[in-house]
């Protein structure tokens, strides 16, 4: 018998180590990329932990009506509170929020906060953005306070359809006394 291999598994072995090379050049080129987290798991000498950055979309101040009492549930005590309008800022972005959409909020039996608020943003060229925006809100003893949120945000395509294709979190903090509203700070991660 001839133990001589072939030239087609020589060709086959040959490619198939070239690939291997390659997937490993790709994934050192990525490491070497990514900045170093400083996080050990169980896949990151393969895979390398990215942390997740972020970059500013818009502010939103966001008028506010006063608070509807909706009654308790087995969770907590429900609110709804109506938006009355406002406006949105930010690169590439300019307009006003519509009057219409509201903020129904759920005070759980630990003190936090669940926020979930559906409204539009429209452009100053007219263009209409919907978004849903839902916080978590918590006011932990002997630790600052914790409002974050995630925001899912449609937009029709064209001009603004770049806003469908990312992941969006952000900030909320009230205006009040001065006025009777909140900022909303939007960030998409990139």
């Amino acid at each position: 018998m001839n133990s001589k291999p072939s030239s087609t598994s020589t060709s086959r072995r040959g490619a198939l180590i070239a690939g291997i090379t390659a997937m490993a050049t790709l994934a050192d080129a990525r490491a070497a990329d990514a900045p170093p987290s400083g996080i050990a798991t169980p896949t990151s000498e393969r895979i390398p932990v990215v942390l997740p950055r972020t970059e500013f979309v818009y502010e939103a101040i966001v008028d506010i009506a006063a608070p509807m009492t909706l009654g308790a549930s087995p969770f907590g005590e429900r609110f709804m509170v109506p938006i009355t309008g406002g406006s949105f800022e930010g690169p590439g972005l300019r307009g006003t929020v519509l009057a219409g959409g509201a903020d129904r909020q759920l005070l759980r039996r630990d003190g936090a906060k669940n926020l979930d608020a559906v409204y539009e943003l429209k452009t100053d060229d007219g263009v209409v953005i919907s978004v849903r925006n839902t916080v978590l809100s918590r006011n932990p003893k002997n630790a600052p306070r914790y409002v974050f949120s995630t925001l899912q945000i449609v937009a029709p395509e064209g001009k603004y359809g770049w806003l469908n294709d990312f992941v969006y979190v952000g900030t909320l903090d009230a205006l009040r006394p001065q006025r009777e509203a909140v900022v909303i700070r939007v960030y998409k991660v990139v």
